[in-house]
């Protein structure tokens, strides 16, 4: 048991006629002892074809006792030759163990490629004579480019008259710097000439590109003469209704845009204040929908960009049927959402243009129209490219060695014009300028990259927050990651346009982001650190060729140069695919749950024949017929058993369709998402559970609902054993300095609500800790050696890791055998300390840890008003009133500007309930009642000078809890929000119905009593809880 084996599992996913990817898992079967183990067991694996005596991929896969017994997932691309062979063998063999080998044979016969023979369709550039602006006939959409330049360039003018005369959907696909933002303008003209009420949105891959393309459309678009309202809807930003109706321009990430259009039917809960309530009135309103980089498609992100589209024709057509049911006889239909795709250079692109409604079968005049898929040699500049092999089986040298190289390309091929370079990560950019700096100190000139004065350089370097960055920048060398302020990075950005500094050193992400052309270019390192599988993994070659893209600058350079660095052995794999890029697979199985989900939620699915309608309308429904053998879907192929020359029939999609959908809801129904009904047939009724529903609403995976439903069960029954019982008396407050007169009779007392009791603390640390360890934050980068730091930093935080500081009423709990620091390479615990953090306003160990706090704590207002709205599902439980009690303690946690205190105090100052009323009705057929609370919450914000950011930002939020006076349930909850609280004195009216006979049940001595707690989320300190009679009080 102690001798290293290793299980292999491989799956073989076709990717062209001579290319495979093998998803390779290896799971380590044998007992770990450190005795004969060490640290770590390394092993050799082998990909090889005995028939031809071939070896086609070697690499060294080590295990560690720290991750001991976790499996490894590997991902190889292995060509494959004609014939195809029978089976390719994986060879697994210790390194220092003698005879502990393993061979797995991987049988091909399962594999059908006779539908990746399609030859890719290239469009050709014509040689036309450049329009010019003129061309657009209207004055005020002229001036949108008579600064910027005075024709339109090739593609633009091959590409004018279906976008500008026509509305037939587009796909393009041309290499990067084409000019292809501006091709989505002329059809945003197009659209709004035609119908001006009509509204486009924007689908950018990433928050970065979605500002950039903001900041610069307000600008051209938002100013005179055309004046459109843009807008930006990310994670970060919020708009209400009236806003949102009344925009030209939405410019979205996938997922907002994914979440909004799930509202066009107009279906979500009154709690449910997400966007996707908000998208019902305008979603059926645009008129243009262009996702730019859509060969993204591919990426792990592609499925919600699958979504989108999908549900974008659905809804098309959709409303096309509702408008013609509609017509008086004559009137003309207007017309569908127009979609228009942009790529660079597609290997597939008939696919992506059948699935966004392009003809790619027909053969008359409207065949392949709207389809444009350019080679990569059609840039307006040309491009030179070297690529550069380096020895070396570990990162860190590897890299190493790189700078000499990268100095030397710059002197050679740039001495004088910018050059960029992007790396994998922040560490790197520094390490990198370093060593350019020491090399540039060996020259003549040491300070080679700088163009312009020491003195101004030193000026702005003082101005810079960031140690290495105003050292680099005295040197002409700027830095670019994420883990600088924004500050920095804008003046790091203005440096080198404005040609002071020559080199920037980047992160990635850059390639996608700010838009920064140069004439030299290199890529160090196509590799770059995965948290998730904790491992050197590639970058997709999509990523590779983006960065290359911004060499070349259109107005001046003749040509552009890249050069790529990498590792000896991915040279060949580089120079071959480079320019032959694999075809956009489907990525919608990964989330099949989610999207299925989603699509029961709003109602487009209501059976298993309609889940399988859905997947028709989907991209995945296309690959599938042509590569059936990547999506498994060849075991459904009807007849013979071999299956290599076999291709799938109608009926076989059909079945395998079937299969997922059933094998879909079966884990929907696991995770109580959906209830599956049989009817008289072999179909099957599908309907959303309230989880199911949370889940849609606010974007969680599936499983998270019920981890949330589990977690606040829990805590609700700690709070029945423990919660403070209600008493008169306290930090009793005047009953006329909240109260009008009206209101008196029906007021019993007013009391402070403070949460000094300590188990409104662990309710709190509770709740974050629930969300801590939900599915969102699984993949939470936690890098080399973080485990030592978090342990560090959870012994200064109050709460711990465990919530063991927090539960003073039963004895600690015994180690349950792992080790602290596994523990502490956790996500989940590493989200934890995080939010801690922050809330305690605690110091972080390093500057990463800043933007994971961020990333982390921008999801928390989503996450708790999603486990709000999962607690109500059985609220009549006791421990509700103090449960939902807590929630916005937790959002005023969040909002404040210092540490959280449990028991602070605040004035009540601006603060008025005025007309509160208690009334009841029989219920229909029944003896029971109903009751209701009627009140108006007045809040003035000339007394509430200190939050006047919070206003800005959204507006002041109170929420209202009523409860039992004994028991602790709930008997309702609400709230309300003041989104022009700055006008001074506002007012809003509020109606709380429960149910009477609970209340009486549970009302206390007389019977007569309910407790409502009314609690301000922008502030602490400033709650407060008032015993309500039931019957009007005879006292004055």
């Amino acid at each position: 048991r102690f001798l290293p084996r290793v299980e292999v599992t491989c799956t073989v996913h076709p990717i062209t006629k001579g290319t495979l990817r093998f998803h390779i898992q290896l799971d380590p079967i044998f007992d770990w002892s450190g005795r004969f183990h060490g640290g770590a067991e390394g092993f050799w694996l082998w990909v090889e074809d005995c028939d031809n005596d071939r070896t086609y991929h070697n690499e060294y896969i080590l295990f560690s006792r720290r991750n001991h017994p976790e499996s490894t997932a590997l991902e190889l691309v292995i060509p494959v030759f004609d014939p195809l062979p029978q089976q390719y063998f994986i060879r697994i063999v210790s390194d220092s163990w003698v005879g502990c080998e393993a061979l797995i044979p991987v049988s091909f016969r399962h594999i059908l490629l006779d539908g990746l023979s399609s030859p890719t369709y290239h469009t050709s550039l014509f040689d036309l004579t450049p329009l010019p602006i003129k061309a657009l006939s209207d004055p005020d959409y002229e001036q949108l480019y008579e600064r910027r330049f005075d024709v339109f360039n090739p593609i633009q003018t091959q590409l004018f008259h279906i976008l500008y005369h026509s509305d037939s959907p587009v796909l393009l696909g041309a290499p990067t710097g084409s000019g292809k933002t501006t091709v989505a303008e002329l059809a945003l003209l197009r659209m709004k000439k035609i119908n001006p009420k009509g509204k486009c949105v924007y689908i950018a891959p990433l928050k970065s590109l979605a500002r950039e393309r903001l900041n610069e459309w307000r600008k051209r678009l938002g100013s005179s003469p055309l004046k459109w309202k843009v807008l930006e809807l990310s994670g970060d930003t919020s708009h209400d209704t009236h806003t949102l109706n009344n925009s030209d321009v939405l410019i979205c990430t996938p997922e907002k845009w994914d979440l909004i259009s799930r509202g066009w039917r107009g279906v979500s809960s009154d709690l449910n204040s997400s966007s996707a309530s908000n998208g019902k009135k305008f979603v059926r309103e645009v008129g243009l929908l262009i996702i730019d980089e859509i060969h993204l498609l591919g990426e792990e992100r592609g499925a919600v960009l699958e979504a989108i589209v999908s549900r974008t024709r659905f809804i098309s057509r959709y409303v096309k049927a509702e408008q013609q049911n509609d017509l008086k006889q004559g009137e003309k239909l207007p017309e569908m959402t127009r979609i228009m795709g942009l790529s660079t250079a597609l290997a597939n692109p008939y696919d992506l243009a059948d699935w966004i409604g392009i003809d790619t079968v027909g053969y008359g005049v409207e065949a392949k129209r709207g389809l444009y898929n350019f080679r990569p040699s059609v840039r307006p500049v040309p491009m030179v490219v070297h690529i550069q092999g380096f020895p070396g089986r570990h990162y860190c040298p590897r890299m190493a060695t790189m700078n000499k190289p990268c100095y030397a390309a710059i002197k050679d091929l740039s001495p004088t014009k910018p050059a960029m370079i992007f790396v994998a990560s922040r560490r790197q950019t520094r390490l990198t300028a370093l060593d350019l700096i020491s090399y540039a100190a060996a020259e003549e000139n040491p300070r080679p990259f700088l163009h312009c004065d020491d003195d101004y350089i030193e000026a702005v370097a003082e101005t810079l927050n960031d140690k290495v960055l105003r050292h680099t920048i005295s040197f002409g060398i700027g830095l670019h990651h994420a883990g600088l302020t924004s500050r920095d990075r804008e003046k790091v950005e203005t440096l080198y346009l404005e040609g002071h500094i020559q080199v920037l050193i980047a992160t990635a992400t850059l390639a996608w982001g700010v838009n920064l052309p140069a004439h030299l270019v290199i890529v160090k390192g196509t590799e770059f650190f995965d948290g998730k599988l904790s491992r050197y993994v590639d970058y997709p070659v999509t990523d590779v060729l983006q960065m290359m893209g911004r060499a070349g600058r259109p107005q001046f350079d003749k040509e552009g140069v890249a050069v790529i660095m990498c590792e000896e052995s991915k040279k060949n794999f580089l120079k071959k695919f480079l320019y032959e890029p694999f075809p956009v697979e489907s990525c919608l199985g990964e989330r099949m749950c989610e999207t299925i989900n989603a699509e029961v939620s709003i109602g487009t699915i209501n059976s298993f024949s309609d889940a399988i309608g859905y997947l028709r309308w989907t991209f995945y429904a296309r690959r599938v017929k042509l590569n059936p053998s990547y999506y498994g879907a060849t075991d459904f192929i009807a007849g013979e058993n071999d299956s290599m020359n076999k291709i799938l029939s109608d009926e076989d999609i059909e079945s395998f369709f079937l299969h997922v959908v059933e094998e879909t809801m079966d884990k929907l129904k696991e995770h109580n998402c959906v209830t599956v009904n049989k009817t008289e047939g072999t179909d099957c009724i599908v309907e959303a559970t309230p989880l199911g529903r949370a889940a849609s609403n606010f974007y969680l995976n599936h499983q998270t609902p019920k981890q949330m439903r589990q977690g606040t069960r829990s805590l609700k029954s700690i709070l029945a054993q423990h919660a403070p019982e209600v008493k008169s008396g306290g930090r009793s407050i005047e009953k006329n300095s909240i109260f009008d007169e009206k209101c008196v009779q029906r007021v019993n007392s007013i009391t402070r609500f403070s949460p000094e009791h300590e188990i409104y603390t662990f309710a709190v640390a509770k709740i974050l800790y629930e969300l801590s360890f939900t599915h969102e934050f699984n993949e939470l980068p936690v890098r080399h050696n973080e485990e030592d730091l978090n342990l560090e930093l959870s012994k200064s935080l109050p709460w711990g890791h465990d919530l063991s500081k927090v539960t003073w009423w039963t004895k600690k709990k015994t180690s349950s055998g792992k080790n602290m620091l596994d523990i502490m390479l956790d996500p989940h615990t590493k989200c934890f300390l995080l939010l801690q953090a922050f809330c305690f306003k605690t110091n972080l160990p390093i500057s990463d840890y800043i933007n994971d706090m961020r990333s982390v704590v921008e999801q928390i207002p989503r996450l708790l008003a999603a486990m709000q709205y999962v607690a109500l599902e059985d609220k009549a439980s006791a421990g509700s009133f103090d449960l939902f009690s807590c929630f916005p303690i937790v959002r005023q946690l969040f909002s404040a500007a210092s540490a959280w205190s449990a028991g602070s105090v605040d004035s009540l100052n601006g603060m008025k309930v005025l007309n509160l009323t208690v009334d009841k009705e029989l219920k229909k057929a029944s003896n029971f009642h109903n009751g209701f609370i009627d009140l108006e919450y007045q809040l003035d914000s000339s007394e509430i000078k200190t939050f006047n950011s919070k206003i800005e930002k959204g507006g002041l939020s109170v929420s209202f809890v009523l409860g039992t006076m004994t028991g602790g349930y709930l008997l309702n909850q609400s709230s309300l929000t003041f989104p022009d609280a700055k006008k001074g004195k506002v007012s809003k009216k509020l109606r709380i119905d429960f149910d009477w006979n609970s209340a009486e049940v549970n009302g206390g001595p007389d019977n007569a009593l309910v407790l409502l707690r009314v609690l301000h989320d922008f502030a602490s300190g400033k709650d407060f809880e008032v015993v309500i009679s039931l019957k009007p009080s005879t006292q004055k």
